[in-house]
C-alpha cells in the first residue's frame, strides 16, 4: 500500500439499545486498531462513524416507552459517545445521521441517482395498520420467511437465511406495534434501479478476489450471480426521517437502508467543517489513491459490498455538481470491506431482550478497557463465529496479558528503575544474543505490519505476543538478576537491550492497548504522546443540537519504527500495566446474565 490517505468508515449503531461486546469486535474496534496503525504509519487517517438516528429501530423503541423518537435516539448517543471515550475507540468524528449536514449529503446524492436516469417510481402494495391508521415502516412487520420458513422474519430481511425479502411476499405477517394484522394497501415510492447498476458492481467486486475476505466476496458475487441486483424502493412512508427532496412528496422520507451508509460521505464532510477545512474531504472522497475500509458486521456485508457501491456509483460526478456546483469527480468506492463475523456468549447467540449480553459501559465499570480490547482482538471474529466466555477471558488476561505482556514491562523496569538510579544503563558492545533478540524485534515491524495492512488483526496480536514471549526467553537465559550480582557492566547489556526490545513492543502492542502503552511509554522517559486525544464537542445546526465526538492529533509522536532509546535516559517510576483477575469472577460474571 503506498497511499497516505485511508479512510475507516465504521458501521452505524442503531440509537435503539446499549453497545454490546459482539457489537464491539464486529466493527468498532477493528475500526479502531486499524486507524491506530495507519497513524502510527503517518498516514492521513479519518476515521468516521455515527448514531443512526432514523432506523426502525429507533422509532419501535420510542413508541415502546411513549417517548419522541429525537429524546430516545439523542439518550443512545450520549452512551455511545460514553462508551467509545472509555474503549478508546478514536473517531476522528462520530455524529449522527439527525443532522442539516446529513440531510443535504443524502438529499443531494438522490437528486444525482434522479438526474442520471436510476431511479423511478412505481406504485406497489405495503403493509398498512388499520388499527394505527398508518403504513407500517418494513421493521414494524414481522412473519413467516416465504424462502426458508422462519417465522420470526422482518418484512425486508430474515436474519436465518440473510435473504433480502420483498415486503408485501411475508407470510402471517403481524404489526410488532400492536399484534394486530396488517393489510396491503397500494402506494407510491421511488425505487433504485439496481439492475442498472449490476453489471458494473459484478466487475467491481471481481476486481477485488484475491484480496477481500472469501467470506464477504464469496457472499456479495454469489448473490449477484443467483439473484441479481433487484430494484429496490429507497422512500417510506414515515414522519421521522430526512424529507423526499421532490415537490409533492411530502408525508415520505428516504428510507434508512439507502441513507444511513450515505454517513460515511456526509461524516467525512462535517469532520473537516469542522476542523475550518471544508473542502478538504475531497482528498478522501475524490482521490483515486485514496483508500477506504468498511468495518462492518456479516449481517451488512451485501448492503456495504454490492448496495452502497451501487449508490456511489450511480451518483457519479453528478454528486458533486449538484452539491458543491462544480464539474466533480466520480466518489471513492470501497478499497476493502473487512466483515466480521458474529460474537456469541458462553454458547449463546447474544440477545439484549434476555439480557443474554456483555455490556460495554457496565464491563468498563468493573474492568480497564485494555483487557477488553486484548480479548476481543485475540478473540476476534475474523473468518468464522466465536464466543466470549469468561473462564477464556480470565484466562487470557492472566496468562498471556499480565504473565507475557506486562510482567515482563515492569521486571525489567521496576529493575532498571532500582539499579540505575532511575536511569537507561549505558551497555557495553552488545552480545550476539543481543543483536539477535533486537533484530528479532526489529523484523516484527515488517511481519505486523504486513498483518496489520492485510487486517488480519488477530494475527497481528497473535504475532506481536510471540515476540514478547521471545523477549521473556533471552531474559531468563541471561538471568539478569543474578548477572548483577558478580558481574553489573553484563547485566546493564542485558537490561539496555531489553529495554529496547520493549520500547519497540510497545509501539507493536499499541493498536490494541493504547491506554497501557501510553503508560509504559510514559514510564521510559518520553513526553509526547504515542497518540492524540479524543474530546466531545457540542454541535447545533437547524435540526438542534447534538454533541460529536472528535479526535485531535496534537502533539502525538508516535512512529511505526524500532526503538532508538539512548542510554542514559531518566525513567519514570514504573508500575504494572495490568491486573491478575481472580477465577471467583467467572461465575459472578455469568450469575449476570439473562437476569
Amino acid at each position: 500500500m503506498t497511499t497516505n490517505t485511508i479512510l475507516i468508515a465504521i458501521a452505524w449503531p442503531y440509537a435503539n439499545a446499549p453497545i454490546h461486546v459482539g457489537n464491539i469486535t464486529g466493527s468498532h474496534l477493528p475500526g479502531d486498531i486499524s486507524a491506530r496503525y495507519h497513524r502510527l504509519k503517518g498516514r492521513r487517517v479519518l476515521m468516521v462513524s455515527g448514531t443512526d438516528s432514523h432506523g426502525t429501530p429507533v422509532s419501535l423503541r420510542a413508541d415502546a416507552e411513549g417517548k419522541p423518537v429525537e429524546e430516545v435516539y439523542q439518550r443512545f448517543h450520549k452512551e455511545f459517545l460514553d462508551l467509545f471515550q472509555k474503549a478508546g475507540i478514536s473517531y476522528d468524528l462520530f455524529t449522527t445521521t439527525h443532522t442539516e449536514n446529513h440531510f443535504k449529503v443524502a438529499q443531494a446524492i438522490f437528486l444525482a441517482l434522479k438526474k442520471n436516469g436510476h431511479l423511478y417510481t412505481e406504485t406497489r402494495p405495503q403493509w398498512y395498520s388499520p388499527a394505527a391508521n398508518r403504513f407500517l415502516p418494513d421493521r414494524y412487520v414481522e412473519g413467516t420467511c416465504y424462502i426458508c420458513g422462519f417465522t420470526g422474519a422482518r418484512s425486508d430481511q430474515c436474519d436465518r437465511c440473510g435473504n433480502v425479502l420483498e415486503p408485501e411476499k411475508l407470510l402471517d405477517p403481524r404489526s410488532k406495534a400492536d399484534g394486530s394484522t396488517p393489510e396491503l394497501r397500494n402506494t407510491e415510492h421511488f425505487f433504485l434501479d439496481l439492475s442498472k447498476l449490476e453489471p458494473a458492481v459484478a466487475d467491481f467486486l471481481r476486481a477485488r478476489q484475491g484480496y477481500w475476505r472469501d467470506t464477504v466476496i464469496g457472499e456479495s458475487l454469489r448473490k449477484i450471480e443467483s439473484e441479481g441486483l433487484k430494484p429496490r424502493p429507497i422512500t417510506r412512508d414515515l414522519d421521522w426521517g430526512i424529507p423526499v427532496p421532490v415537490e409533492g412528496w411530502e408525508g415520505k422520507c428516504l428510507y434508512v437502508w439507502f441513507e444511513a451508509v450515505i454517513g460515511y460521505l456526509s461524516a467525512a464532510i462535517e469532520a473537516n467543517h469542522l476542523l475550518g477545512q471544508p473542502e478538504a474531504w475531497r482528498d478522501w472522497w475524490t482521490d483515486p489513491a485514496a483508500k477506504a475500509f468498511y468495518f462492518i458486521g456479516k449481517d451488512n456485508i451485501f448492503f456495504h459490498a454490492a448496495q452502497w457501491p451501487a449508490q456511489l456509483m450511480g451518483a457519479d460526478k453528478q454528486f458533486l455538481q449538484i452539491f458543491a456546483e462544480d464539474d466533480g469527480q466520480p466518489l471513492t468506492l470501497p478499497y476493502d470491506v473487512p466483515a466480521n463475523q458474529f460474537m456469541n456468549l458462553e454458547g449463546q447467540k447474544i440477545s439484549g431482550s434476555r439480557n443474554w449480553a456483555v455490556w460495554g459501559l457496565d464491563f468498563l465499570e468493573r474492568y480497564d478497557p485494555d483487557p477488553l480490547r486484548y480479548y476481543l482482538t485475540i478473540n476476534m471474529p475474523e473468518m468464522r463465529d466465536t464466543d466470549w466466555d469468561w473462564a477464556e477471558f480470565v484466562a487470557k488476561n492472566n496468562n498471556e496479558l499480565v504473565a507475557t505482556w506486562g510482567n515482563l514491562a515492569n521486571r525489567v523496569l521496576s529493575f532498571a528503575y532500582k539499579h540505575w538510579d532511575g536511569h537507561i544503563p549505558t551497555p557495553g558492545e552488545l552480545r550476539p544474543a543481543d543483536r539477535e533478540i533486537l533484530a528479532a524485534i526489529e523484523d516484527g515491524f515488517e511481519t505486523v505490519g504486513a498483518l496489520y495492512e492485510s487486517v488480519k488483526l488477530r494475527a497481528a496480536l497473535g504475532e506481536t505476543l510471540r515476540l514478547a514471549s521471545e523477549v521473556n526467553k533471552y531474559i531468563d537465559t541471561a538471568s539478569p538478576w543474578f548477572e548483577i550480582k558478580t558481574d553489573k557492566a553484563a547485566a546493564a547489556i542485558t537490561i539496555y537491550t531489553a529495554l529496547r526490545a520493549i520500547d519497540s513492543l510497545k509501539v507493536l502492542f499499541s493498536p490494541v492497548l493504547p491506554f497501557t502503552c501510553e503508560k509504559l511509554h510514559t514510564f521510559l522517559g518520553y513526553d509526547t504522546p504515542l497518540f492524540g486525544r479524543q474530546f466531545t464537542e457540542s454541535v447545533a445546526d437547524s435540526l438542534g443540537q447534538h454533541n460529536v465526538l472528535r479526535y485531535d492529533p496534537g502533539a502525538a509522536a508516535g512512529r511505526w519504527e524500532p526503538s532508538q532509546l539512548q542510554p542514559g535516559k531518566a525513567l519514570r517510576q514504573p508500575a504494572p500495566l495490568f491486573k491478575k483477575l481472580e477465577p471467583s469472577l467467572i461465575e459472578e460474571e455469568r450469575a449476570r446474565l439473562g437476569t
